[in-house]
């Protein structure tokens, strides 16, 4: 399914990453022996469309395929077809030299700060490892400065630098990722889940700071969350992904004042709201999301859908544009063809 999502730019070259058509299988196998091989489709047919400067939030439940689209972009998982054009250059083309030399380019900030800084290595090495891989600054008291500086930045002191993981807080630690991702001077980053495992009182503060950070060196995010009140917060445009696919792209204030697609509809429906008298019904989903390894025929959300009819069990819907560079993939619409 070909889901052409793009910013309202008339400019193209304003578009920092460019992605179409991509799709990234795993095969699985079952059974005795794993003989049996089965086709798990987790991103299945994307395309959308970062400009220079600009925040994409993805959202949808666990186990849509957010993550994985977000690390397919940067080529941590090889996609399985499709294209990733960064600054108008295919990287799906490059081999394993040209590629190192692109990634300085493109970073990831991961979920559990916990879990990705090595233990064994201070902040000084854990935050300098890309310096030095990427021979950005002489080893001594050049690096040293810079490790210092880029701490700075993300509000930590510089004695930090001989300090190790486990002597931060969460909300450290997840500074100190940012700061690793910050050190070879990227244009655009994947925040995968950032602040989803930190605790209410410090997500703010991490939000904020990518906010300030991405004023400062014109970066361009991703931003991966099923928070929707953070992403209405950081985001200039929101897609929404359901089962590998998106099902609804557009600027977030529209998208959160006007949601169109069922799936949408529901997620909205279930944040809660400070004055219950704005509160909407909500909006029950039956039954659990379908597995990727086997996704239904025709619309994928059909087997949840509210407002099913029977074209959604045998049709795939196409998106289509409603305007105000808004797009949905839904039977609903006069637009998709029937």
């Amino acid at each position: 399914m070909d889901q052409k999502i793009s910013t309202e730019s008339s400019n193209k070259t304003s578009n920092l990453v460019e992605v179409q058509d991509l799709k990234k299988y795993f095969t699985v196998k079952r059974g005795f022996f794993g003989r049996s091989k089965q086709v798990l489709k987790a991103v299945d047919g994307v395309s959308l469309s970062i400009a220079k400067g600009e925040t994409v939030g993805l959202v949808g439940e666990s186990g849509c395929g957010k993550s994985t689209l977000g690390r397919t972009i940067l080529r941590l998982y090889e996609p399985s077809s499709g294209a990733v054009r960064f600054d108008g250059q295919d990287i799906c083309s490059l081999n394993s030299l040209q590629m190192r030399a692109q990634r300085k380019n493109m970073q990831i900030i991961f979920q559990d700060p916990f879990a990705s800084l090595d233990p064994r290595m201070t902040v000084g090495a854990l935050v300098g490892e890309a310096l030095a891989i990427h021979d950005l600054e002489k080893e001594g008291n050049q690096r040293q400065e810079k490790i210092k500086e880029l701490l700075s930045l993300v509000g930590l002191r510089p004695e930090a630098i001989r300090r190790y993981p486990h002597e931060f807080s969460g909300g450290q630690r997840q500074r100190i990722g940012i700061a690793r991702a910050l050190a070879v001077k990227p244009q655009f980053i994947v925040c995968d889940e950032p602040i989803s495992a930190l605790d209410v009182s410090i997500q703010a503060q991490i939000v904020n700071l990518l906010q300030d950070l991405q004023e400062k060196f014109s970066l361009s995010y991703l931003f991966i969350a099923h928070d929707l009140p953070i992403v209405r917060y950081i985001s200039t445009q929101t897609a929404v992904m359901y089962l590998g696919d998106i099902v609804e792209f557009g600027p977030t204030a529209l998208v959160h004042a006007d949601p169109k697609h069922p799936y949408t509809r529901a997620l909205l429906s279930s944040v809660p709201s400070a004055d219950p008298a704005k509160k909407g019904k909500r909006i029950i989903l039956k039954g659990e999301i379908p597995s990727p390894l086997n996704p239904p025929r025709g619309c994928k959300f059909h087997t949840r859908c509210p407002e099913v009819f029977e074209l959604c069990h045998h049709v795939v819907p196409q998106m289509v544009t409603i305007g105000a560079g808004r797009r949905v993939s839904c039977h609903l619409y006069p637009s998709c063809p029937k």
